[in-house]
This record gives C-alpha cells, structure tokens and sequence, in this order.
C-alpha cells in the first residue's frame, strides 16, 4: 500500500545556508573563501556512490540502495564499474552546483531512472521504473551523517532526523512511495513505482514530478540557448566533469579526479572516501571546467599546483593519504591551464596565488632533467614516506617512462635507464616542446605580474631550449625524433608527441608543412576516420590495442591541436577538430560514456579492460571542437 512517509531531516526556517566569508585579500584568503563557497548544499559528493546525495558543509545524507527479491543488495553506485554484479549506469546531465542530475541503473533486469533537482536546502530526488523495468525490486533509503562531523541523527517509528549538533541547521525529508519494511533507520519502498524523496519541502508526487520536470528543463534549455548546436559537445564535457566531482573531507576540499573509479580504488577509506589527482590530467580539468564554472577551475589548478613536492615539482599523481608520486613529475601544461583560465576571468590574485609554485617547478625541469641541452624522461630515488607499493618503482625505467604521461609507450622500449644521473639516455622531443611552451606562457604570467627579471630568466632559457630543439629535426623525413644521449643517434619509433615542437613554435611554416603532409595526414601513420592513434599504424606496437600501444587519447589530439592552432593549417585544423567532436560523441550519445582511451581503427572505448568509461580528459575531444568553433578562445598567447 501507498503511505505518505515523514523522514525527519527537520528544517529549522532557514532556506539558504549563511556562508561565512573569510575577510581580507590576500590570495590565499580569496582561495580558503572560493572553497567554502564550493562546500556548500545538496550535491553528489560522496566520491564512493553517486546515489549518494550530500548536503555541505554538514554532511548530512540520503543514501539510496537497491535490493533484489532474495535480499541481496547493492549499495555503491560508480559509473563504468566493472565489477561483479556491479550496477549498469548510464549517465545524463548533471549540473556543476547539483541544482539538476539524471542518471538511469540497471541491475539485475531492474531499470530506474534516477533524477534530483536542489534549490538551497531543498532537494527532491526522483526515482522512476522504466517500462521494460523487471519487477520486485526494492529502494532502500537510509539517512547518514558522513565524515565523522558530528550531526545528530534520531529515529522513530514516523522517521528520522538529521542536525547539526547546536541544531543551528536541520532539515526534514517526507518521502512520497509505496513503503514496505521498516529496518532501524533504513526505510525499504518497492521500485515498481515511482519514489520522491523530499528533502526541505513537503510535496506529493506530482508536485515532486513538476519541480524535478522544471529544474530539468531550465537547465537543459539555458545550455541549449548558451552553446546551440555545440551543445552536444558541452553537455558531455560538463556532465563528466560534474559527475566526477566531489569533496574529500581529509583535505577538505572540493576536487575534480579523474574518475570515481580511479579515486575509489586507490585510497578508498570506508569513512572518508578517497581521491586520486593526475597531474596533466588535472590541468586539463581545470581549463574545461573554466568554460562553464570559475571556481571549479580555480579549485583544481589550484590543488594540483599546491600538491609540489618537498623537491620542488608538482607530482605526477597525488593521492589521498599523502602519497605523491616523489621521484617524478609529469607534462608541464601547469602555466598553459592558469594562463588560459585567467584570461577568461582577468582576476590576478589567482595568477598570484600559483606563481611561485609554477616558477619553481619551471626551474626544476633544467636543473634536473637536462642532459646536454635537452630534457629527458627520469625517475629520482627518495626516502619512503607511505609505504605504497608505488615507492618502489622509483629510480628506474618504469618510473622515468610513467613521467611521459604515456605509461607504455613504444618509444621508450629498449630506452637504457641512466642510475648515476637518474635519466632515461634519451632526448625527449615531447618533454622539451612542452618545456618550451611551458616558459613562454609563464613568461606571460610574470610579465602580467610585474616579475621583470624572471620575464627575461625565462624567455632566455624558452630560447636555449628552442635552438636545441630544432637539432631533432630530420630533413631526411620531415620529423622530429627522439634521440640517443649516448651516440647522438635517432629513435624513429614515434607517437603525437613527435608533433609537439608545433606548440613551441620550432619548425619553420614549411616544416611544419612536411610534418603534417607526410605524417600526420598519412594514413598509413595517423590520420584515417578516428584521429589520432597514439603509435602510428605502421608501427608493430600499433596492432596491440593496449593502452598507450596503438589507441586514441583525447589530451594527445588537444595538445597537437594546439600546436596546429600555431601555423596555417586552417582546412587541417578542422578536420581535426570534426574528427575528434565526431570520436567524443559516438559513445555519448548512444550510451552517455567519456572514455579514457579509444581503439583507433572502430572509435569504441569498451573494446579493452584498460579504458575507464568516465574518465574527465575523454572530453578534450569535445573542448577542441568548442575552441574551433569560437566558444573557448584559440589563441591565448
């Protein structure tokens, strides 16, 4: 039978939370003020379910599970779980600020679509049977206090109540629902129709239905209006990015990993959760989240800059317990993500606030990874700080090669590993263009601060490197290669990287012409209906289809973009970047997925175990179309 059920979460007149803003106006003040802003209301925070529906900065929760008919039970809910009896999720729009979600779950034949909509401390959540829906399935709704922050929670037999402990904030919930079981505080409701959890406001299902239907449409129109016929692009790059966010309540801080995949299975706490930060991988994040949220793209340039190691280099992976990646950094696009959002938002406290970071990391690079006036890929030891497994594959190959960003790359195999000098005895053209580009913008940055003598330190050192550069130049076959520190001689095993000197504006226009006429548009090499392969397809590696051997990813596209944003290329640069919407979409559309990786000859991400299906860097493919189109600026030097 119906029951219209009261859930206590009671509400104290209060219809917006009072943030408490830090006065003053030094960077890191406006910084700790940003944060707080973030960590506020209804938002699906929780790192380890997205079915998990937070209120900040309290911690209050409404945690929703599903039950089959023979008691067993699912309670977390991660996009592209692989696991066992895992929930299938397709996921849908999601807002930045949590005011509108959909997603849709299929576990064991039980098809649910699951909406919310968030006003203040009002949240509705709505969960609908789809029509092809098995029945018997059961909603289990149970109300938390996470994270250990000391609310009161109370039960009885109309419901429960969640506060804080001075009762300053609390909030009623009445759920709208077939009711079946009662458990303690867990309340069971059939799935065979619909659910509404009212959080903050008293509604029947219609009114919820109305409300969610409302939220919904202004939402989807307001994108729609904004982007026009890049919306489909927009809507896959935000809807990743917000899905993906959370707040890690051991930093106390709002973040964007990279998934919730990656973030719950490296450091997962039952109490707290987990994160897991890349470095590029982050960087690129934060210049997505920049076209449609300021804060959250100052959040995560913000988080990975500060994450700097005692050695002065931002890591290559930051995780939750401290662990940072001490013996190796990765590409550095640092300076490129802060430029391009500050020229976006004009605001300097934010170029201030990371300058010093960005700067010492600059210098880092030449006085640790040159060799003979070029960079290197390398791996320092260092005393052990965690323990994880990760410190121990540290000094050598593996941990110089994970530097690259490219973790299996053919190019390096066979590469001899230095001890002495803790270098890869190669010339890394990929790592030196960005170097390259990497002083240029921050010489921007400290010329937009008034940092004369660093302007001149370093354009000086941009031009050293530069004149170096042009020495892995091959006339022979127009290209650039890697190349031996030992005997000078070089490694043609390639990869987009090879392309990267376009971006610190190397080659001459009619080299860069002979770059892309015989290899990037050679079909035999790069180009065909999805674009472009991490090896070429004339390279053996290329037919392993495994990771970094053979298959598509969307920051090398993003970056060789770029550097063709650089030269006259204007029919080339389309293409690719049609290409590139095109591979984006394709799984988008049909099934609501952002791929870590794609095969390069089918476009499908899911052909292979190694490829995350919710991975937030898939969606450069859709932001290098957002910038061919004009709706994210080309040009930001």
């Amino acid at each position: 039978m119906k029951k219209h059920l009261l859930i206590g979460l009671f509400l104290v007149g209060l219809f917006i939370y009072p943030i408490k803003v830090i006065s003053g106006n030094t960077p890191e003040e406006l910084y700790e003020s940003l944060q707080k802003r973030l960590a506020s209301g209804w938002n699906t925070w929780d790192t380890r379910s997205v079915l998990t529906h937070v209120f900040l900065p309290y911690g209050f929760a409404v945690d929703l599970n599903m039950m089959d008919t023979d008691g067993s039970r699912v309670r977390k809910f991660r996009i592209g779980d692989r696991a066992k009896e895992a929930p299938l999720l397709q996921p849908g729009p999601h807002s930045f600020d949590g005011a509108y979600t959909k997603m849709t779950i299929d576990w064991r034949g039980y098809k649910l679509q699951v909406e919310s909509a968030a006003m203040g401390l009002k949240n509705i959540i709505l969960i609908r049977p789809l029509t092809e829906t098995k029945k018997g399935g059961r909603l289990v709704v149970i109300p938390e206090s996470l994270w250990k922050r000391g609310n009161t929670l109370s039960v009885d037999s109309l419901g429960f109540t969640l506060a804080s402990r001075d009762k300053v904030v609390e909030i009623k919930t009445y759920i709208e629902g077939e009711l079946l079981e009662k458990k303690g505080r867990e309340f069971i409701l059939s799935l065979d129709t619909p659910v509404a959890i009212c959080c903050g406001e008293n509604m029947g299902l219609d009114d919820a239905i109305a409300f969610i239907n409302n939220r919904a449409r202004d939402f989807i129109n307001s994108n729609q209006k904004q982007f026009g016929a890049n919306y489909d692009c927009y809507n896959a790059m935000q809807s990743v990015l917000a899905w993906d966010n959370i707040y890690d309540p051991g930093i106390r801080r709002v973040i964007t990993p990279v998934s919730r995949i990656w973030s719950s299975e490296w450091f997962a706490s039952e109490d707290f959760g987990g994160f897991t930060l890349f470095c590029w991988d982050t960087y690129f994040a934060s210049m997505m989240l920049a076209v449609g949220n300021k804060e959250l793209a100052y959040a995560n340039a913000v988080e990975i800059t500060k994450a700097i190691t005692e050695r002065g280099f931002v890591p290559n992976c930051f995780y939750s317990n401290n662990f940072k990646s001490r013996d190796r950094s990765q590409p550095p696009v640092g300076s490129l993500a802060v430029w391009t959002i500050y020229k976006q938002y004009q605001e300097k406290w934010f170029l201030e606030l990371l300058y010093k970071e960005l700067l010492t990391w600059n210098r880092w690079w030449s006085q640790n990874r040159e060799d003979r006036g070029l960079l290197c890929l390398g791996s320092n030891p260092y005393e052990k700080v965690t323990y994880f497994r990760s410190e121990f594959d540290t000094d050598c190959h593996y941990g110089a090669v994970l530097e690259s960003g490219l973790d299996n790359s053919p190019m390096y195999d066979g590469v001899p590993f230095n001890k002495q000098k803790h270098l890869l005895e190669q010339h890394d053209v990929g790592m030196s263009s960005l170097y390259i580009m990497d002083c240029d913008y921050l010489a921007l940055i400290a010329e937009e601060l008034g940092y004369k003598k660093d302007v001149t330190e370093l354009r000086k050192r941009a031009e050293y490197y530069r004149n170096n550069l042009a020495g892995l130049w091959d006339d022979k076959t127009g290209f650039y290669y890697n190349r031996s520190t030992r005997d000078l001689k070089f490694n043609y095993r390639t990869s987009p990287t090879c392309f990267y000197p376009l971006l610190a504006k190397v080659p001459t226009q009619s080299q860069a012409e002979r770059m892309i006429k015989e290899h990037l548009l050679d079909t035999d090499e790069f180009w065909g209906e999805y674009i472009i392969p991490s090896v070429p397809k004339n390279d053996p590696a290329f037919k392993d289809n495994e990771y970094w051997r053979g298959r598509i990813w969307a920051p090398l596209n993003f970056l060789v973009y770029l550097g063709l944003n650089n030269y006259e290329f204007p029919e080339v640069r389309h293409a690719f970047a049609e290409k590139s919407q095109k591979l984006l979409l394709k799984s988008w559309l049909s099934h609501g997925y952002v791929f870590e990786n794609y095969n390069a000859l089918t476009g499908e991400g899911d052909d292979v175990v190694r490829s995350d299906k919710f991975y937030h860097w898939g969606a450069l493919l859709g932001y290098i179309s957002l910038m061919e189109n004009g709706v994210v600026s080309k040009c930001c030097k």
